[in-house]
């Protein structure tokens, strides 16, 4: 049969398509998958390891434990009649970070939750979805995060350095000086709780006293840099993310939280 290898080279050229088009966007593959509650496209753009990393469900590894969590999942959306806005993305070589708004209803009330999803992928046939947030606003409850990575050398240049090296210090005014005028600190727990201008972020820094974070990995663009670290120094480390955004003058013009840290 004459027309069997080109039939065959065919199906592949279109297997490889499909593969590039979910791996062009790893985050929004996921989300999609979530949402409507299959992970065939996930498998079929990843067909070696997919792991997650959720906090709820803790680390999923395997593609019957996917499949199951993705169900339980979409399950879960849908009785809390769930609806995601994306908020802002970096992309940085194999790894992506996209900060999300997710309105829940919550106690019979919509409720904003910020919640940030990394796609970091190791190789082009496997990826680790790290997804990082506070539950407080879904449940009313603090949930200490176990690390996720370890901690490594890290470079975390100019400003992102000098705020991490002045919270570490417990070094108030320092850290507030990384700031613009008319920055602010969005808390993990909602956009409500958003502290703007140096006498609210003295006051929310003093507040938090030093606080050692350990990075652990960066995905920066030079505009925006997100940090996933590990906190030490409060009882066991727990795990978290922040996003910076620099500002035209060098300084921060934003730093955005997401972890379940008290």
């Amino acid at each position: 049969m004459p027309w069997f290898p080109e039939f065959s080279t065919a199906i592949e050229l279109s297997r490889r398509d499909a593969r590039a088009r979910g791996q062009a966007d790893p985050v929004m593959q996921y989300l999609k998958a979530l949402d409507d509650g299959g992970a065939g496209a996930l498998e079929r753009a990843w067909p070696g390891e997919v792991v997650v990393h959720d906090p709820r469900a803790g680390e999923v590894r395997g593609h019957h434990d996917l499949r199951a969590f993705i169900r339980d999942n979409k399950a879960w959306m849908a009785a809390h009649q769930s609806r995601i806005s994306v908020v802002g993305s970096i992309t940085v070589g194999s790894r992506a970070v996209v900060e999300l708004l997710a309105h829940v209803l919550h106690e019979g009330s919509e409720v904003a939750w910020p919640v940030a999803v990394v796609a970091d992928s190791m190789d082009e046939r496997s990826i680790d979805f790290r997804t990082y947030c506070s539950q407080w606003p879904v449940d009313g409850r603090r949930h200490p995060r176990a690390p996720i990575l370890p901690a490594a050398p890290v470079e975390t240049p100019g400003v992102v350095g000098r705020y991490v090296e002045a919270l570490a210090a417990g070094d108030t005014e320092s850290v507030v000086k990384t700031f613009a005028p008319d920055a602010y600190v969005q808390e993990a727990i909602g956009p409500d709780n958003v502290h703007r201008g140096t006498s609210e972020l003295q006051a929310y820094y003093s507040a938090r006293g030093r606080e050692d974070l350990r990075p652990c990995a960066t995905a920066d663009d030079g505009t925006s840099c997100a940090l996933e670290y590990n906190l030490v120094g409060r009882g066991e480390p727990q795990a978290g993310l922040a996003v910076f955004e620099r500002g035209t003058d060098g300084l921060l013009a934003a730093v955005r939280l997401y972890d379940d840290i008290e």
